[in-house]
């Protein structure tokens, strides 16, 4: 008898990506692609320690404990190393046990290396994005610390589809849309399995494993704006509009990727030929450009000159545009990360204070 269904789903999203991940690992180190018919499977020899590492950020929730195990699972079968890490953001009273508490579990299942690591919330740009800029980066660093190829994250469709809501709440336009990428990061260093699997598949798979999990008392906080979109906003969607929401926001999330995508590598194109040999922006250049483009070129100059892309919004950029498509001798914009952007003599100048 084959594994509970929900079960059998999460571990073949898995085995899909550590398949990448191996593909990927024989492109480096020996500079060529494997032929098509090659499958990272006939590299694999069980108990190999020799494959690249792979970990799973875990908090301990469903989504992640899920991931977790499956990724324990798959590993054996082909030559992955398989650890975890789990971030304390010590936002709330006794979140170090529970740190320690995840990392016993883990460990349990058989992963190794794994780590609980403390991180410092800040205030930048809310609680909510100061939390994920701390766990990224004590992400990015057990990486590099560990030399690990890839680290697997737990979002699932559902938060696929409360991305895309909150993109299109704030007005921030087709890559705000586009959600979370299945590959992401430095290198394709972040893989998101799950986003074509709900939460509750991932939940079933924990019930029917055994697998304990933590429910995080900030996904119930109205206090958090993902917390009412899950709570209150989604199912007044789906009340409204009937099933399907979710799978179609996810839909939209895939759509709008290859068309930011597209655009993201036009306006690549385009950066080098509105510059002038000093590298400064030329703004009759710059109006020649369609919109989209133009917008994405400025976006870049600014993110590039300091200013953080989690708090560079739609609106920021578009007041920069300002400056090239309704110039009437506007004074200098402010804009996150003390970047300031003016026209000057025919060029836009980005400076950071």
């Amino acid at each position: 008898m084959g594994p509970h269904p929900a079960v059998a789903a999460i571990r073949l999203a898995v085995r899909r990506v550590l398949h990448d991940v191996l593909h990927d690992a024989l492109v480096l180190s020996d500079g060529r692609t494997p032929p098509p018919d090659t499958s990272p499977r006939d590299h694999a020899r069980e108990g190999d320690d020799s494959g690249p590492l792979v970990l799973v950020a875990c908090s301990g929730g469903a989504d992640s404990m899920a991931l977790a195990s499956a990724l324990a699972f798959e590993s054996r079968k082909l030559s992955v190393r398989a650890g975890a890490v789990t971030v304390d953001h010590g936002l709330q009273p006794g979140s170090d046990q529970r740190a320690a508490e995840v990392a016993a579990r883990l460990t349990a299942m058989g992963l190794d290396p794994v780590e609980a690591v403390a991180v410092k919330v800040g205030r930048e740009g809310g609680p909510e994005a100061a939390a994920r800029d701390a766990r990224y980066a004590a992400l990015d660093a057990a990486a590099e610390r560990h030399g690990a190829a890839a680290i697997l994250l737990g979002h699932t469709r559902d938060d696929q589809a409360e991305t895309v809501l909150l993109g299109l709440a704030r007005g921030s336009g087709t890559r705000s849309l586009s959600g979370m990428a299945a590959v992401s990061g430095a290198h394709g260093r972040y893989r998101r399995p799950f986003l074509q699997i709900d939460r509750h598949t991932a939940r079933k798979a924990c019930l029917v494993q055994s697998l304990p999990v933590w429910d995080d008392p900030h996904n119930a906080d109205p206090a958090y704006t993902r917390s009412r979109l899950r709570h209150e906003g989604l199912p007044a969607l789906e009340k409204a509009l009937g099933k399907g929401v979710v799978e179609a926001l996810a839909r939209t999330a895939e759509l709008s990727r290859d068309d930011a995508d597209a655009l993201d590598a036009w306006a690549a194109d385009a950066d080098p030929s509105v510059r002038d040999d000093a590298g400064e922006l030329l703004c009759g250049k710059l109006y020649a450009l369609p919109a989209a483009v133009r917008r994405r070129v400025l976006r870049k100059a600014l993110i590039h000159a300091g200013s953080p892309a989690g708090s560079l919004f739609a609106r920021h950029v578009e007041e920069v545009d300002r400056l090239i498509t309704s110039w009437r001798g506007q004074r200098a914009i402010n804009l996150p990360g003390r970047v300031e952007a003016r026209r000057q003599g025919g060029r836009l100048v980005i400076r950071q204070s």
